[in-house]
C-alpha cells in the first residue's frame, strides 16, 4: 500500500501542468510580495489560471493516499464542478462581501474555469500501470 501511495503521489507532482502552476503561482508570489514587481496580465488573472490545476492536483492525490483503489482514482466531472462552483462563491462573492483584500471579478470565475478544465483534460487520470512485474 505504501509503495503505491508513493508512486501515485509521485505521479501527481511530476504532472508537467501540476509543476508548470505551482511555479508559476509560487514565483509571481515571490515578484509581488517580496520584491514589489507586478505583472499587469499574471497579477490580474494568472493564479486564477493556476489555482484549479493546484488545487485539484493536491486533492487528488490527498485522496489517493487514502481510497482502496489509490492508482486509479479520479475525480467525477460533477465533483470538480461542485469544487469550481464552491471556489468561485467563496473567492469572488463571500470573501468580497466580508473583506476588502477581496475583490470580485466575473473574468476571475472564467480564469478557474479554464483551469478546471485543463484539470479535467490532462490531469484527471488514473496513474498508468507500471509494465515492471513486482520482485518476489
Amino acid at each position: 500500500m505504501a509503495d503505491s501511495c508513493l508512486a501515485g503521489m509521485m505521479d501527481i507532482f511530476k504532472t508537467p501542468i501540476f509543476i508548470f502552476a505551482s511555479i508559476a503561482f509560487w514565483v509571481n508570489q515571490y515578484l509581488e510580495k517580496s520584491l514589489g514587481i507586478f505583472i499587469p496580465f499574471y497579477h490580474a488573472y494568472g493564479d486564477d489560471l493556476m489555482a484549479m490545476p493546484v488545487v485539484f492536483g493536491i486533492c487528488l492525490q490527498v485522496m489517493r493516499w487514502f481510497h482502496p483503489h489509490s492508482s486509479q482514482l479520479t475525480f467525477s466531472t460533477k465533483q470538480v464542478m461542485i469544487g469550481l462552483a464552491y471556489f468561485s462563491i467563496v473567492f469572488e462573492i463571500a470573501l468580497p462581501l466580508i473583506s476588502k483584500t477581496y475583490t470580485a471579478d466575473p473574468l476571475d470565475v472564467l480564469c478557474y474555469g479554464v483551469g478546471t478544465l485543463v484539470f479535467l483534460k490532462f490531469m484527471n487520470k488514473p496513474v498508468p500501470q507500471s509494465k515492471k512485474s513486482p520482485a518476489l
